[in-house]
């Protein structure tokens, strides 16, 4: 597939790795400009664009920027991407750590219900509640024993299909997750979020959300980063984020 990744942070720059090695077409862009993502697109064997190339007649599309950045993305950035193309949206909302405060997602809206009102186009939600040492280095192939799972949420049935197989390519189970609107579900600080879990545990998981409540548990996630002190190893991350967000 031709696939644009626009953002090449932890999430976008991993799965723009992965994508590459596996043989797709990956154009990488953000927003500095193409010159800036030049020695990246060199080093994963990608092309190097500005974001409306890498959107541009793409197959599919991977936005991977924080939240702030959804508003000041060109108006026409999507003029050339074909309807049938998936928008994915990896993002998480963090006020008061890196967000500014948005009054519709603070009143309740969905994280990803706002991001495709912004732009104007569906998106499927995506690769938001996996850490990205978990998306590089704990894939593993169909059918092994506790393969972990991503949950993938979004309300055009051949998109979401699209999405999860290449969650399934990626070594990670693909759990369909519900509606667009559903996607709280897997939003920061719910007992599914960032906690290494496998199909039957996340779809477990996403049951259990309860509207509104990972609010809490994520306006003290700085304080509970802080925690674990510097350099904290990959299995304390997710121990401290199960007993956070899903302590029963």
């Amino acid at each position: 597939m031709k696939i644009g990744v626009i953002g090449i942070g932890n999430i976008g720059g991993t799965l723009a790795r992965k994508l590459s090695a596996a043989g797709h077409e990956v154009r990488v862009a953000n927003s500095k400009g193409r010159e800036s993502v030049l020695a990246f697109a060199k080093e994963i064997g990608a092309k190097a664009e500005d974001t409306k190339g890498a959107v541009e007649g793409a197959d599919l599309v991977i936005l991977s920027i924080p939240f702030p950045a959804i508003t000041s993305l060109p108006k026409d950035i999507f003029d050339g991407l074909p309807g049938h193309a998936p928008i994915i949206d990896t993002g998480n909302y963090y006020p008061g750590m890196r967000d500014p405060q948005i009054t519709a997602i603070d009143q309740g809206q969905s994280e990803s219900v706002w991001v495709s009102e912004q732009l104007g186009r569906p998106v499927i939600k995506a690769f938001n509640n996996i850490l990205a040492y978990s998306l590089a280095s704990l894939g593993s192939p169909e059918g092994a024993a506790d393969r972990l799972a991503v949950a993938v949420a979004g309300d055009n049935a051949a998109a979401k299909k699209i999405v999860m197989g290449l969650v399934n390519e990626l070594g990670f189970d693909p759990v369909d997750a519900g509606s667009l609107e559903e996607s709280w579900r897997q939003q920061p600080c719910t007992p599914v979020y960032c906690c290494d879990w496998n199909a039957e545990q996340t779809l477990e998981a996403l049951s259990l959300a309860v509207k509104g409540q990972a609010t809490q548990t994520r306006d003290r996630l700085w304080d509970q980063l802080m925690a674990l002190g510097l350099n904290p190893a990959h299995a304390q991350i997710v121990a401290s984020n199960r007993k956070a967000n899903a302590p029963a």
